[in-house]
C-alpha cells in the first residue's frame, strides 16, 4: 500500500477543504503548495507600509460564514472570529446618499425608493428564510436530485434570468435597481447575460441571512484555521513545493488538483485522454481584477454617511452605468467609470493598521489579461464618491492582472473566479459531467473553483471533490 491515501496539489480554501474532508474520514493526506505560505487567495500580507495588513485576494466572506462545510468544522476553536459590520454593502449615489444592504429586510427597504421596499422583501425573504437549505442545493453538483424542490424551483426561475431583466421587472426606482445590480456584478459578466441574477440573489440573500463578514486579523485566519484543523486530523501541508509534473508526487491512491484547467494541462496533460484534454483547453477564463491596496492616514471621506456603516462599498452609480461598465469589459475595453469594489476593514478591525491609521482594499473590473494601468480610473471612481480620498493615501500597492497571476497561478489573466461564469460554463465546469470533479484518469480529481459550485471562499469545490474520492474508495475503484 502507498504511504499516503491522497495528495492534494494547491492549498487554497478548496484544496484545504478537500484535504480536511479526506483526513476526517481517516485517510492519510498530504497537501503540496508552491508558494512559501498556504492559502492561495486567502492570505493576509504586509503589502504597503510596516504595520498595515492587506488581504491578498479575498476580503469579504459571506459564503465562508454560511458554507455548509465550514459550519460543520467549528473553526472558531482555531481562533477564527467573524466580524460583521452593521451594513453588508453600501451603494452610494451622486446625490450624497447610499442604499444599504442590512440584516433587516425592512431597514434595507427604508434606504430604497419607497415604492420598492415591499418588492425587495417579496423577492428576497423566501430565500433568506431558508438560506441554509438554498446553499445545500446550490453549492453542490448542478445536476442532482433536489432535497428542497419547491425552494430550488423558485430560485431557479429567478436565477436563470439576467440581472438587468430581474431588477427592471421587480423594482420601479433607481436605488433598488442599482443595489441589486451591483451585487450581481460580482458575476463579472454583462448584466444582461443569462443567470447573472443568480449572483445577486445568492449574495443579496446572504446579506440578510449571515451578513457579509470578514475574519478578524485578515483572510489568512481562514487558512490558519483550516491548516490547524487538518493537522488535528493527521494531515500535513508542505510549502515551497511546486509541482511541475504528477511524476514528482509521492505515491498515493488519489491525487486532487486545486488547479484551474490551464495548470491541470501543464502538470497532467501527458496522462489525460486527448478528448478530455481538448475540452479543458477550450475552457474560458473571465474578466480580470485590477487591485490596489492602500495605507491611509484616515478613513475614506465618503459623502454618503451610510458608507461608514459598511465594510464593502460598491462604486458603480446607476443601473445603466453598471450595465455600460460591465459590457465594456466584456468587449475588452477599460470603462471610463469601471465598477469598483472597496473594502474598509479597519473601520471594524483596527488590528490591521497602526493606531489611528487605516487600510483600503479595492479592485476594479477590467478586461481579461488587461496590460494597462487602471489606477487612475479606479481612484477617480473613489474620489467621485469620497472627495479628498487621494489626500489621505500614504502608500499604495498596485497589482494588475499579470501581477495577480504571478502571485497565484490560478488567477489566470487576473480572473479571480476560476473561469468565466456564463450559464454554459457554470453547467459544464470545467466539462459537462454528472461528477465533474473526477477526470478520466483513475485516481485523479479536480477541486478548484473551476469546478462546481465555482468561485468564492466556501470550500465546497474541495468538499465535493473529496466526496467523489471517498465514493470511489468505497467502491474499490482506487488501488
Amino acid at each position: 500500500m502507498p504511504a499516503l491515501d491522497a495528495v492534494v496539489v494547491g492549498s487554497g480554501p478548496n484544496g484545504l477543504a478537500a484535504a480536511l474532508v479526506l483526513a476526517r474520514a481517516g485517510l492519510r493526506v498530504l497537501v503540496r503548495e508552491a508558494a512559501p505560505d498556504p492559502g492561495g487567495g486567502a492570505r493576509t500580507l504586509p503589502l504597503t507600509l510596516p504595520g498595515f495588513l492587506h488581504d491578498h485576494c479575498s476580503a469579504i466572506h459571506p459564503l465562508a460564514a454560511a458554507s455548509p462545510l465550514f459550519r460543520r468544522l467549528a473553526l472558531a476553536q482555531h481562533r477564527l472570529r467573524w466580524i460583521e459590520p452593521p451594513a453588508a454593502v453600501a451603494h452610494p449615489f451622486d446625490d450624497g446618499t447610499a442604499a444599504l444592504l442590512l440584516r433587516s429586510l425592512d431597514e434595507t427597504g427604508a434606504t430604497l425608493d419607497a415604492a420598492d421596499a415591499a418588492a425587495w422583501r417579496e423577492l428576497l425573504a423566501p430565500l433568506v428564510e431558508r438560506y441554509d437549505a438554498l446553499l445545500d442545493e446550490t453549492l453542490g453538483a448542478i445536476v442532482h436530485v433536489p432535497r428542497h424542490p419547491v425552494l430550488l424551483g423558485r430560485f431557479g426561475l429567478l436565477a436563470l434570468r439576467s440581472a438587468s431583466a430581474l431588477v427592471r421587472d421587480r423594482f420601479r426606482g433607481p436605488r433598488a435597481r442599482a443595489l441589486l445590480a451591483g451585487i450581481a456584478a460580482h458575476a463579472m459578466r454583462p448584466l444582461d447575460a443569462a443567470a447573472t441574477a443568480a449572483f445577486g440573489l445568492v449574495l443579496g440573500a446572504a446579506g440578510h441571512a449571515v451578513g457579509w463578514p470578514f475574519p478578524a486579523g485578515g483572510a489568512g485566519r481562514i487558512t490558519d484555521a483550516l491548516v490547524a484543523e487538518l493537522a488535528a486530523h493527521g494531515g500535513a501541508v508542505e510549502t515551497s513545493a511546486e509541482v511541475r509534473d504528477l511524476a514528482e508526487l509521492p505515491r498515493a491512491r488519489a491525487v486532487v488538483l486545486d488547479l484551474t484547467p490551464r495548470q491541470v494541462l501543464r502538470v497532467a496533460g501527458a496522462r489525460l485522454p486527448a478528448r478530455y484534454a481538448r475540452r479543458l483547453a477550450r475552457y474560458r477564463y473571465g474578466p480580470a481584477a485590477f487591485k490596489v491596496d492602500y495605507a491611509l492616514a484616515a478613513p475614506i471621506p465618503w459623502r454618503a454617511a451610510g458608507c461608514a456603516r459598511a465594510a464593502t462599498v460598491h462604486l458603480g452609480g446607476s443601473l445603466e452605468e453598471l450595465e455600460a461598465a460591465e459590457a465594456a469589459v466584456a468587449r475588452g475595453v477599460l470603462p471610463d467609470r469601471p465598477f469598483v469594489l472597496v473594502v474598509q476593514h479597519t473601520l471594524f478591525d483596527p488590528s490591521r493598521a497602526p493606531a489611528g491609521r487605516h487600510t483600503a482594499w479595492a479592485y476594479g473590473h477590467v478586461p481579461h489579461a488587461f496590460a494597462g494601468d487602471a489606477t487612475a480610473a479606479l481612484e477617480a471612481q473613489i474620489e467621485r464618491f469620497a472627495p479628498g480620498f487621494q489626500e489621505r493615501v500614504l502608500a499604495r500597492a498596485v497589482r494588475g492582472p499579470a501581477r495577480l497571476e504571478a502571485d497565484d497561478a490560478n488567477l489566470v489573466g487576473g480572473d479571480i473566479g476560476g473561469g468565466e461564469t456564463s450559464l454554459e460554463q457554470m453547467i459544464a465546469r470545467p466539462v459537462a459531467s454528472p461528477a465533474p470533479w473526477a477526470t478520466p484518469v483513475r485516481g485523479l480529481y479536480l477541486c478548484s473553483s473551476s469546478t462546481p459550485p465555482g468561485g468564492g471562499v466556501h470550500g465546497m469545490c474541495g468538499a465535493n471533490a473529496a466526496r467523489v474520492v471517498l465514493r470511489d474508495l468505497a467502491r474499490g475503484r482506487l488501488a
